[in-house]
């Protein structure tokens, strides 16, 4: 499939996905008759228009979900409107991910929640406190991570964000059919399920296409650490000349990336690339430095996630897409300006 066509379907994608939920928010702003053909059973909160709803996220001051966290409070303004509340946890660090999101997830239950939001990060370690939510009766959703799989293995209702697999392919793809010939794929977070599919997934894209990929997994202790990710990603540049791009996980780490090119004077050469984008990756994008960012929509994640939840646990009110994606996306040279509109104003 050519990138033009990936880029279609996933636009088809979207508006299929803000058309439901336009529509749920409308029926939830008005009464409850009238839904019978849309309710399923399981609403937790009986019909009367108020929920609990819990998301489990990542750090605050993480970017990334600093854009879930803007979603997720925009679509909470409906919940309290009804009288409803929407509390959002995440971890201090990601040094013990798994099992940290777990204890949030678990900790949802001794609080009231009637939905639970969460991400399957790392299914081992907190599939067993998924699976609670569900057998309590409580409403579940994955989102940002796991996937439909997921979301089916531990009972959710619905699966919101982008298929990781899917969006690594994306970017693998367009990094050979722009002729690059061996990708290093940085993991500053190995073990967890949606980086590994990234990983994979850019390694199957470029491999589609001529090329081959290798992983570099790094300790999560230094997702973010600037200076230790760039001197790792140097010395493997310097160590292997047949590396001609480089894909980090994330944005906290794309910046060292760049950095690395360049302490290595392989600029021009050596090409970097991101998953999800922020202002300065962007800007590397419109300046040359940087190849291209793969977009999952971080402020539809949190904002479809909730709104979804509160119609569900209020009015039993469901969609019927299955999962609801919001990615991916390649930002490139092409639409760069586009994404800087919207990372100005806070939602992508």
């Amino acid at each position: 499939m050519t990138m033009k066509s990936i880029a279609r379907v996933v636009w088809n994608r979207r508006v299929l996905a803000v058309a439901g939920v336009l529509a749920v928010l409308a029926t939830s702003a008005c009464s409850q008759s009238g839904n019978s053909s849309s309710s399923t059973s399981g609403a937790a909160a009986g019909g009367n228009g108020k929920a609990k709803i819990f998301v489990i996220g990542g750090k605050s001051d993480d970017p990334f979900w600093s854009k879930v966290k803007r979603g997720v409070d925009d679509a909470a303004k409906v919940v309290q409107a009804q009288g409803g509340s929407v509390t959002f946890l995440g971890p201090q660090n990601y040094d013990n991910l798994g099992p940290d999101a777990a204890k949030l997830i678990d900790s949802t239950l001794s609080q009231g929640a009637t939905a639970v939001i969460a991400p399957d990060w790392v299914p081992d370690a907190e599939d067993a406190a998924l699976k609670h939510v569900t057998d309590q009766k409580v409403p579940l959703f994955i989102y940002n991570a796991g996937g439909l799989p997921a979301a089916d293995k531990v009972g959710a209702v619905n699966y919101v964000g982008s298929e990781e697999y899917t969006a690594g392919k994306a970017g693998g793809t367009y990094l050979g059919q722009h002729s690059a010939k061996h990708s290093l794929c940085v993991n500053t977070l190995p073990g967890s399920t949606n980086t590994e599919d990234r990983c994979r997934g850019i390694g199957d894209g470029i491999k589609a296409n001529g090329g081959t990929s290798t992983e570099l997994p790094l300790p999560s202790s230094q997702f973010g650490n600037q200076t230790a990710v760039a001197q790792a990603i140097k010395a493997a540049l310097l160590k292997d000349s047949s590396i001609d791009s480089v894909v980090t996980i994330s944005t906290s780490d794309a910046g060292s990336a760049v950095s690395a090119v360049q302490q290595a004077n392989l600029t021009g050469k050596v090409k970097p690339a991101t998953f999800d984008m922020d202002t300065a990756t962007l800007n590397n994008i419109k300046n040359g430095t940087t190849l291209f960012a793969i977009d999952q929509q971080p402020y539809m994640q949190g904002y479809l996630s909730v709104s979804m939840a509160n119609s569900y646990v209020a009015y039993g009110i469901n969609l019927p897409q299955r999962p609801i994606l919001t990615g991916p996306a390649i930002i490139d040279s092409q639409n760069v300006d586009q994404a800087l509109a919207g990372e100005q104003a806070g939602v992508r």
